[in-house]
């Protein structure tokens, strides 16, 4: 194991250059990539000295990281029992309780991996330093907070001086990484190791919170302990304990969320990007001789800042959507049990492009279930039994995806009717009991029908919305939709500049899912 002693001056640049080599069916490939170390301040190192025990595992998730992408790329026909069993093995019972005391030299881990993707592993590598020196920041016990935002906002804007390396700020949607042909095919062949990896990703961002909640030194040493004994609770019985779905910053680290956005969303697609190459070396309907070009096309796609660029409304909504519950719960004040799960392993969340609607769950791979390989999505699992909770909103049977998405349509075909100026059609999405509350009152059908109706489709009509897209929950015959907007237009010589809010209850009725109230409210801008 070779350390990183040769990069301990400052800002200094290493160039580093390595043949991509292929098959002998593609041309070889030349990458010239240079490594770029930390940014020079008096706060590196601090959580090192402060947190050794958790700074320590981080150079085992390194390891970890790296020989799943050398046996994925080196040993393709090898049987799941390599990873499942034998590497699995090798990291929960030997490397990660005992893990390395410096950061290793990923190269020497993954040497034919390194050679396949360079500029991904050195993306990889700069994301994973402005983790470490977001560590050292938050740990810093002689910086205030208003020094401490300081030196995150420096960190943020030197980790954005290289393009080339960067991943957006900007929230991706899950399109990138569960919607590609190749997509879900390592968490369904892999369960284990992939939930290692989800877990590995819950601590990473989880460590920010006890650092940030936590109003002592002592309650920040407790909180960093105990979120660490958290990680070590996933691992038993794996994968049953492990997160079910890829955890994200908002609801595992909400203070560092709601503080550091940046940070957080660079964060998240630094982890989808992890599973995009992991499907990637896995899927066999990815020829070995494209495997290289799949890598660097994704490499752009989460660089860039257009390529399925979500608001950081939707982000948030998004994550809301999946479920803290789902991705091992928030990283503070959690209960001694782990969080119950309301979907199975692996479910994914599907994402109506046409309305803008989070359309709830298709279920993943059944914990210790098989898999495709070759098909690349997930094939039906069984269902969970729904929790307790009645309004559980996050658990969803097979029907459930459906039942959403024509929840969404309902919704969708009421404000288009209402844009046309059809009042036919407008009314038809609304079940005779309907309620309409707005301007602090509360309309029946009739009411409606004879009094709002029209000054509501003028409105639509001579204004256009931005809207956020909508969070869906179906429950039973019962389903609900949320979903914020911005309003700009003139309206009869007076210009329009609002914020709305909207809550529309939809119910099963003989005829189809009807709209059974709706609450709007509005605020100028």
């Amino acid at each position: 194991m070779r350390t990183r002693i040769a990069r301990l001056l400052g800002a200094s640049v290493i160039a580093l250059t390595f043949s991509a080599t292929l098959p002998t069916t593609a041309e070889a490939q030349w990458s010239t990539t240079y490594e770029q170390f930390y940014l020079q301040a008096s706060h590196n190192w601090q959580f090192r000295t402060h947190y050794s025990h958790a700074d320590r595992l981080f150079n085992a998730f390194d390891f970890g990281h790296a020989i799943l992408y050398e046996t994925l790329w080196r040993f393709p026909n090898r049987p799941a029992s390599e990873l499942e069993v034998k590497r699995y093995d090798q990291l929960v019972k030997r490397i990660l309780p005992r893990p390395p005391r410096l950061p290793l030299e990923e190269a020497t881990i993954e040497p034919m991996y390194v050679r396949l993707a360079p500029e991904a592993k050195v993306m990889f590598e700069w994301a994973h330093l402005l983790h470490r020196q977001l560590y050292d920041i938050l740990a810093d016990e002689r910086l205030n907070w208003a020094q401490k935002d300081a030196e995150v906002a420096q960190l943020i804007a030197y980790y954005r001086t290289r393009p080339d390396l960067a991943f957006s700020a900007k929230p991706k949607s899950m399109a990138l990484m569960q919607e590609q042909p190749y997509s879900l095919a390592f968490r369904k062949k892999y369960p284990k190791f992939n939930g290692l990896i989800w877990g590995y990703h819950w601590l990473q961002v989880g460590l920010y919170e006890p650092l940030m909640v936590g109003r002592t030194p002592e309650e920040r040493q407790a909180g960093v302990r105990a979120t660490v004994a958290r990680f070590w609770q996933m691992l038993q019985e794996a994968p049953r304990n492990m997160p079910h779905q890829m955890p994200m910053t908002a609801p595992v680290s909400p203070t560092f969320a709601a503080r550091y956005p940046e940070a957080a969303i660079i964060f998240d697609n630094l982890h989808s990007m992890h599973d995009v190459i992991s499907d990637i070396l896995t899927n066999p309907s990815v020829p070995r001789d494209q495997k290289r070009a799949e890598i660097l096309r994704a490499a752009v796609r989460f660089r860039d800042d257009t390529t399925e660029v979500m608001s950081v409304t939707a982000w948030k909504q998004m994550a809301e959507h999946m479920g803290a519950e789902n991705m091992g719960g928030p990283a503070s004040g959690f209960s001694p049990a782990l969080p119950t799960p309301t979907v199975t392993y692996g479910a994914v969340m599907r994402h109506d492009r046409a309305t803008g609607a989070m359309t709830g769950f298709a279920e993943g791979s059944a914990v210790g279930g098989g898999h495709d390989a070759h098909a690349g999505h997930s094939t039906p699992a069984p269902t969970p039994k729904p929790p307790a909770d009645e309004h559980a909103g996050h658990v969803m049977p097979s029907t459930v995806s459906a039942d959403s998405a024509a929840v969404a349509q309902v919704v969708t075909r009421f404000h288009a009717a209402l844009a046309a100026g059809d009042s036919s059609a407008a009314l038809a999405q609304l079940a005779d009991s309907v309620l309409i509350a707005e301007g602090g009152a509360v309309e029946s059908l009739a009411d409606y029908r004879a009094h709002h109706l029209g000054a509501d489709m003028a409105f639509a009509k001579a204004t256009s919305s931005e809207r956020t897209p909508r969070a869906i929950t179906v429950n039973g015959d019962v389903a609900w939709s949320v979903s914020t907007s911005k309003t700009t237009g003139t309206v009869r010589n007076r210009a329009i500049n609002s914020s709305g809010a909207e809550l529309i209850v939809v119910r099963r009725t003989a005829a189809g899912w009807r709209i059974a109230a709706i609450h709007w409210s509005s605020k100028s801008n």
